[in-house]
């Protein structure tokens, strides 16, 4: 029985070696091949989302040259400036600020407006106000005052003004409501005879009733 017993003992230790070396043999496993779809990731200084758009946190957009979030936006423009920071900017005449004040236009003193088409905007001069004519001269557009008076059709003097005219009438003559034509004015209105008043054109005459005479100053009654 012992005899027996070692055999036994002999076989198993075969079949168990049998195994191990054949199929109780485990095989790793293959990795999954890599996606074809690589994600770009956006790296860098000011970088905020690496995954989506520009990936540039705000007030930062990407560099032409080299592709990084390294440019700053400056949202009130800088005109004549630079923009060096986020809504920075450093001035001509030294001073940072959010903005930098426009340098003075060639638009002369009525300054300049921005005209605009499908095609882009451009700086042209205001249009005049009425009764001012447009020059150029060495300093830009000059709005000049237009004398009315060389062709205004006034019945007594014309008076120039900026940008008008108005006509005036003489002594004992009055304005029309057209304001250019003149009209007598009927001073006898204003009661200046003690008695009585004849209106003239462009006078009047003070009279008295019976049994009195007309004063020195041609206005009272004795």
């Amino acid at each position: 029985p012992p005899v027996m017993l070692v055999e036994l003992l002999f076989q198993a230790a075969c079949v168990s070696l049998f195994l191990s070396s054949g199929q109780g043999r485990v095989y790793p496993a293959r990795k999954k091949p890599a996606s074809f779809a690589v994600e770009r990731r956006r790296v860098g200084p000011h970088v905020c989302f690496p995954g989506s758009g520009s990936g540039c946190c705000p007030g930062w957009m990407l560099s032409p040259g080299s592709g990084k979030c390294t440019l700053p936006l400056c949202s009130f423009g800088c005109g004549g400036g630079s923009c060096i920071a986020p809504n920075l900017c450093m001035c001509p005449d030294g001073e940072q600020g959010i903005t930098c004040p426009e340098p003075p236009g060639t638009c002369g003193e009525y300054g300049c407006a921005l005209s605009c088409n499908h095609g882009g905007c451009q700086e042209v001069a205001r249009v005049c106000p009425v009764g001012f004519s447009m020059a150029e001269t060495a300093n830009g557009v000059r709005c000049t005052d237009i004398d009315e008076c060389q062709s205004a059709a006034c019945e007594g003097t014309c008076v120039n003004t900026e940008g008008g005219f108005a006509c005036e009438c003489g002594a004992g003559r009055e304005l029309s409501a057209d304001r250019h034509s003149c009209r007598d004015t009927d001073e006898c209105q204003a009661m200046p005879c003690q008695h009585r008043c004849e209106n003239s054109v462009g006078s009047y005459r003070c009279s008295c009733r019976p049994g009195y005479h007309l004063h020195g100053n041609r206005h009272s009654c004795v």
